[in-house]
């Protein structure tokens, strides 16, 4: 299953196969870029930001990993993408994201509806979030193809959420069609998700957590399909705080912490070079089968509040490394070669 691996020396092992994988996607041109984006939230508490300065890019047919724990911000950072982020109380304060030449904050509501759903998708953590409990799946599909192919006769529609749920391995299908979703396992009901991510051919398919609330065998099936299914021109954001996860299946990683992207690297540079000590934390903490009964290492601490980021690095308050300095100054991205940027102090000694 792809949440364990059997050594942490399996990682070393493949660095050279995935240094050249990681260089096919150096040529493309970017598919997505988000450039400074600033989000925040105004609550009774206050205003704080859930999403401080960042920027990456996602190139056509590159899957990245955006990880990290609960609370960092990755899945506000994805919902911005689409312009999904409630207002209120949320809002983007400054930064600019482009999605195939297209500016996403000059995009006019209509415009919008275009591009979500047929060339942006999104997998949600909680299927029922996201399908109607009023109405049989087979009618949110057809009506979710024909929203975008209005042209597309109803009879046609079916006949192609049919294929795609027998695609995503939904047996019964006729009898699934007129399921309503609390009829289905929580594992069906992501397949169905996933069809309905997919059967438009979008360019970019957004993930977040889309297995979390499954057990292990499921959360393994769901990730082997979306593997399996993803068009290799089709890229991918894969939301998650699960650095197994992302081993399996991302080319690149992007290490958010407390708001802000704190290392970026290809999959070979972050598990075999890790650079910032909260990246260095995460791989400690995956377990292996090579592990025994010995005691998995944790990072001290928990996440800050938006409401309460610390002056200078906001990891300090938790490293096994702070020095008087990260209290005082955010320490800037430092080059580490071949793509692979990390924000500590730590780098410019050298260390």
């Amino acid at each position: 299953m792809p949440m364990t691996r059997n050594n942490t020396a399996g990682f070393n092992n493949m660095t050279s196969f995935y240094s050249m994988n990681d260089a096919a996607f150096k040529n493309r041109a970017a598919l997505l870029s988000v450039n400074g984006l600033s989000v925040s939230f105004e609550t009774d508490d206050g205003k704080f930001k859930v999403v401080d300065d960042v920027s990456f890019e996602i190139h056509q047919g590159e899957s990245v990993g955006l990880v990290g724990e609960s609370g960092c911000g990755k899945s506000v950072t994805a919902l911005s993408i689409p312009r999904l982020i409630p207002s209120p109380p949320g809002k983007i304060v400054s930064g600019d994201i482009w999605f195939d030449g297209q500016r996403i904050f000059a995009l006019t509501s209509k415009e919008l509806q275009h591009i979500r759903g047929r060339a942006v998708s999104m997998i949600f953590q909680e299927p029922l979030s996201a399908l109607s409990p009023l109405h049989r799946i087979g009618r949110q599909m057809v009506e979710t193809l024909r929203l975008h192919r209005r042209d597309m006769p109803e009879k046609d529609a079916w006949k192609i959420a049919e294929d795609w749920l027998g695609k995503v391995g939904i047996a019964d299908v006729s009898e699934r069609m007129y399921a309503y979703p609390f009829q289905l396992s929580g594992g069906m009901q992501q397949r169905i998700m996933i069809a309905m991510a997919l059967m438009l051919g979008p360019r970019l398919i957004i993930a977040d957590e889309p297995t979390t609330a499954l057990d292990v065998t499921t959360q393994a099936q769901v990730f082997e399909l979306i593997r399996g299914m993803k068009d290799q021109d089709t890229s991918m954001l894969l939301i998650t705080h699960d650095m197994g996860v992302v081993w399996e299946m991302c080319e690149r990683i992007l290490v958010m912490y407390a708001a802000r992207i704190v290392e970026s690297g290809s999959r070979s540079a972050i598990f075999s070079r890790p650079k910032h000590p909260y990246t260095q934390g995460l791989l400690k903490a995956i377990p292996t089968l090579a592990g025994g009964r010995k005691k998995l290492q944790d990072i001290p601490g928990q996440v800050p509040s938006p409401l309460d980021y610390p002056r200078g690095c906001r990891f300090a308050r938790r490293c096994a490394f702070v020095m008087e300095r990260c209290g005082m100054e955010s320490p800037p991205f430092y080059d580490c070669g071949d793509s692979h940027q990390a924000a500590c102090f730590l780098l410019e000694k050298g260390i």
